[in-house]
């Protein structure tokens, strides 16, 4: 059974936004919400700081993210502390498609919704949510927005 991920407008617009300050580097964020048998309901997105270290292996934030272990812990205090948890990571793909890479899927973690907004030439376009599978292969979620 598919995965439904449910944002609001306001969600959308926070993410595609904080892709566009940030091209061309790759943006990140948290999606704090809750979890149901029918999918994951989105109440919060937290952007975050993306941490990546250009240092690492020739990779830049054009690239690559990394949200900082504690950066992470705050917000997972954070969102306990308003009876929310973290249900997903957002990033931006610049001049690349909305679909998770092989890196993407090395840093996955099965209990969490990726959002991917791809950002061509600074504008943000398509919007795309994936999550793993009990095999470690990515699955398209269906985005339901509402008002």
């Amino acid at each position: 059974m598919p995965v439904i991920l449910r944002l609001n407008a306001q969600h959308i617009m926070s993410i595609r936004a904080h892709a566009e300050r940030t091209y061309p580097e790759e943006c990140c964020g948290l999606l704090l919400g809750k979890s149901d048998p029918t999918g994951k309901t989105v109440m919060e997105v937290k952007a975050t700081k993306n941490g990546w270290n250009d240092d690492q292996n020739d990779l830049t934030k054009m690239r690559r993210y990394e949200i900082a272990p504690a950066e992470m812990l705050a917000v997972m205090q954070e969102a306990r502390s308003h009876n929310l948890e973290i249900i997903g990571i957002y990033h931006s793909h610049p001049n690349h498609p909305a679909i998770p890479s092989e890196c993407d899927r090395a840093a996955a973690w099965s209990q969490y919704s990726y959002a991917i907004v791809s950002v061509l030439n600074g504008t943000s376009a398509d919007l795309q949510s994936w999550s793993l599978d009990d095999r470690q292969v990515f699955q398209p979620e269906s985005l339901l927005i509402t008002p």
